[in-house]
């Protein structure tokens, strides 16, 4: 909802409007792209992973594609709340424009800023000085997946436990409540106890419906992972484009050295071929010398132009990289306290229950 105010005789933006997850996927790759030293949030998954057996992995169920709604409302909390993110264009036009969004940002031509990934791969394996910083965070995105992949393993096992605990007291319920219909002294005592039962094995569909919301909020951080490591991908591209530049301007000054004292260094195809055809004339020696110090002097420029530029990447990325730290670790701190505050209130039912049986019980 827009909150500015409106000029007169100007229509007010849309209240609501419709969006497919295709276009929150082409929202999220412009951001990516356009803000490359931003850890961009990710969006829900598009198919439910980390389920435990029980619940339905269908993408077309009711409850997943309401979990899944909430996490990209949440997505766009995330890009509304962030300082950078929020005063995007495209962005506001994605909250507000019912038709031709998708055409605005295709004329952004943001696909072709898109680095591709045999080139990401190339810089990968072959940069010779990576940064230290950008290296352990590539590490602690990987050990992150790792830990919360395992995390919810667990939690989809303890899942199934509980929802087993809970069908047992459903039985229970059953069989106290058959067994009330037998008997005259004990029978009252026996329908209390399964209603209690009955009541607790009841309960099972809220908690499970918390339990997965603990469960998405550990994937959003799971997902997370990808967006630090196409943020050390990105750095690593820089400082392999830098490095060829290097490389370059080297071999020129080289070249121009060589041209210039008639004295050939290394081996090459150019050494080889003015000792079988004769030596260039001056002129022409000259030509070639005023071109690679023409080019030397571009390749400096260049040079210098990508230092600064990896330096403000450094410094802006740095920035984001700590600002997501501090966000993480307040929501997973809060996520697991929650989650332990409900287990217990969980088992604190459980206790009650059987108090309140052992109390019929004894009354029998």
């Amino acid at each position: 909802r827009a909150v500015e105010s409106q000029s007169e005789g100007q229509c007010a933006p849309v209240d609501s409007l419709w969006r497919r997850y295709s276009e929150f996927e082409l929202l999220r790759n412009y951001l990516s792209v356009t803000y490359p030293h931003i850890v961009v949030p990710p969006l829900p998954e598009k198919r439910a992973d980390f389920v435990w057996h029980k619940l339905s992995a269908d993408n077309m169920d009711p409850d997943f594609v309401e979990r899944r709604r909430i996490g990209l409302e949440n997505f766009l909390l995330r890009v509304a709340s962030h300082p950078v993110l929020c005063q995007d264009k495209i962005f506001y036009a994605f909250l507000t424009q019912e038709g031709g969004w998708k055409e605005m940002v295709n004329e952004t031509g943001f696909q072709l800023k898109a680095d591709s990934r045999l080139k990401a791969l190339n810089a990968t394996f072959r940069v010779k000085n990576p940064d230290k910083r950008f290296t352990e965070l590539k590490h602690y995105s990987d050990e992150l997946q790792s830990v919360i992949s395992h995390l919810l393993r667990v939690r989809a096992r303890v899942a199934d436990r509980l929802y087993g605990v809970y069908k047992v007291h459903g039985n229970y319920g059953r069989v106290f409540s058959e067994w009330s219909a037998i008997e005259k002294e004990m029978g009252d005592g026996l329908q209390s106890a399964g209603h209690h039962m009955d009541v607790y094995a009841a309960s099972i569909d809220d908690i499970l419906e918390e339990e997965e919301h603990y469960a998405d909020q550990l994937k959003e951080y799971l997902f997370y992972a990808e967006a630090l490591r196409a943020v050390c991908r990105k750095h690593e591209l820089m400082q392999y484009d830098l490095e060829m530049a290097a490389q370059d301007l080297t071999s020129k000054k080289q070249q121009c050295e060589e041209l210039a004292t008639g004295t050939v260094r290394t081996f090459s195809l150019k050494g080889m071929t003015s000792k079988l055809f004769g030596q260039e004339t001056p002129e022409q020696r000259e030509a070639k010398i005023k071109v690679l110090e023409e080019q030397i002097q571009e390749g400096e420029e260049q040079l210098k132009s990508k230092n600064l530029e990896g330096r403000d990447f450094v410094k802006s990325a740095w920035a984001d990289i700590e600002r997501f730290k501090e966000q993480k670790n307040h929501d997973l701190k809060e996520a697991l306290i929650s989650y332990a505050v409900m287990q217990i209130s969980m088992c604190k039912k459980g206790i009650q229950v059987w108090t309140n049986a052992k109390e019929c019980f004894s009354k029998m």
